[in-house]
């Protein structure tokens, strides 16, 4: 019979082999096939986290209900395609809009549980465009739903909104030239309150979140006051996209995921061409006092956000963000050549990742899957760079065959919404 100190030393070794096992498996690039369920997914393993949890904390299963508030213009299509590959993964239902909302819960109008197609419900995550509604959305969500959103610094995110939606919003179309600085000099001479998409080119940020973008702080503080106790009662993270990786681990670190779940690749990303390089600071200071309450909510939530991050410890945050960067970009590689790049819609072979165009003086950006590969690995990458209309189409045939829903017109809404203001550019054929 061995004794204590014998049992003690060879479980020590025991202990020392699995570390030197993890290291290994860890620092590897090799792929890793996972199946889960029916799904297979396919990942680089990362090594041990370093920030783990508090050593008196006990271990947390993954959290799997979640509500991601997908603003305008703020990089949430990238947390939706994340989102979007986790509840496959997991084999969760995804909340999509009925047809008639066509890609977005029939955005601009109030979020209301009837826009949510009867094959994806009841949900456990919801990550399409919405206007918020408390409490259409907690009709909808099961309890204990975590609820996360994202913002974008204001004056970055109106010339974002002003490129992109420019052939759609009546306030940008009125604007000579498309010229930004003309329209910041004078945003009363174009916009019009509650004329169509007139959101895009106000405030965006407060109406996504279901305030009134027509209000001014300056007159009025205590509605922006307001607005952000209601975000703070129901959100449970404010994630910031100047800080996305660092905001990613905020997340993972709330839902208890791994950090393989929420490694993504860029998504939805203009052209250089397509969007200024810097903004000039008299042109981002106008930015900032037209979207007044936007900046208002900026401002508070980019604060917490750092608090968050100081109580989780800043070192271990930022040494958390770098593995994941480190992560990615070795996953990048793998997917889509040793040196991926972001290609025109135009030049990506696969169809099933080219991105639609809100107009033809904009251009999306996505990435490509390298001629003559196959198998579990290339659907896996193939998700990854998936753009959000062609994954939400491809989510919506996938649960309604989970639950039998057979192929037949779709019932129509009263009161439908307007169409969604963007569609697909045909491709330019090769040598054009």
């Amino acid at each position: 019979m061995p004794t204590i100190l014998q049992r003690l030393q060879q479980a020590t070794k025991m202990m020392s082999r699995r570390k030197i096992l993890l290291l290994v498996l860890g620092c590897s690039t090799l792929s890793l096939l996972i199946h889960q369920g029916t799904q297979l997914s396919w990942y680089p393993k990362l090594f041990p986290l370093s920030c783990p949890p508090l050593q008196d904390s006990p271990p947390r299963p993954k959290h799997m209900t979640v509500a991601f508030l997908k603003t305008h213009k703020t990089a949430g299509t990238t947390v939706q395609n994340i989102l979007f590959r986790f509840a496959e993964r997991h084999n969760l239902t995804v909340a999509l809009p009925h047809p008639t909302c066509e890609h977005q819960f029939c955005y601009p109008r109030n979020f209301s549980a009837h826009f949510v197609h009867p094959a994806t419900r009841p949900p456990h995550v919801l990550a399409s465009h919405l206007r918020f509604d408390r409490a259409e959305l907690e009709r909808l969500m099961p309890p204990g739903t975590v609820y996360v959103t994202i913002l974008r610094e204001p004056a970055a995110m109106f010339e974002s909104l002003f490129s992109y939606y420019n052939q759609y919003c009546p306030a940008f179309r009125r604007v000579p030239n498309a010229s930004l600085e003309a329209f910041l000099h004078a945003p009363e001479t174009y916009y019009r309150a509650g004329e169509h998409f007139a959101m895009f080119a106000h405030n965006t940020l407060a109406y996504d979140l279901g305030g009134d973008n027509e209000r001014s702080p300056r007159e009025d503080a205590a509605y922006l006051a307001g607005l952000i106790r209601q975000v703070e009662e129901v959100f449970s993270l404010v994630m910031i996209a100047e800080y996305f990786d660092e905001s990613l681990v905020l997340l993972r670190r709330l839902l208890a995921w791994d950090l393989e779940d929420v490694l993504y690749a860029k998504l939805n990303a203009r052209a250089a061409s397509s969007r200024l390089a810097s903004i000039p600071a008299s042109l981002a200071q106008a930015a900032r006092a037209w979207n007044a309450l936007d900046a208002g909510l900026y401002d508070h939530f980019n604060a917490t956000f750092w608090r968050r991050v100081a109580h989780a410890g800043r070192a271990c945050v930022e040494r958390e963000a770098r593995e994941l960067r480190e992560a990615r970009e070795r996953l990048l590689r793998r997917c889509f050549g040793e040196e991926p790049v972001l290609r025109p819609a135009a030049q990506i072979r696969t169809k099933q990742l080219q991105p639609w165009q809100p107009s033809r003086k904009v251009d999306i950006m996505g990435y490509d899957l390298p001629s003559g590969v196959a198998g579990p690995a290339t659907e896996a990458c193939l998700k990854l760079a998936m753009p959000e209309v062609q994954y939400s189409n491809y989510l919506l045939r996938k649960q309604k065959r989970r639950v039998g829903v057979r192929a037949r017109p779709e019932p129509v809404l009263d009161n439908p919404p307007p169409p969604r203001p963007i569609r697909a550019l045909p491709r330019i054929p090769q040598g054009h």
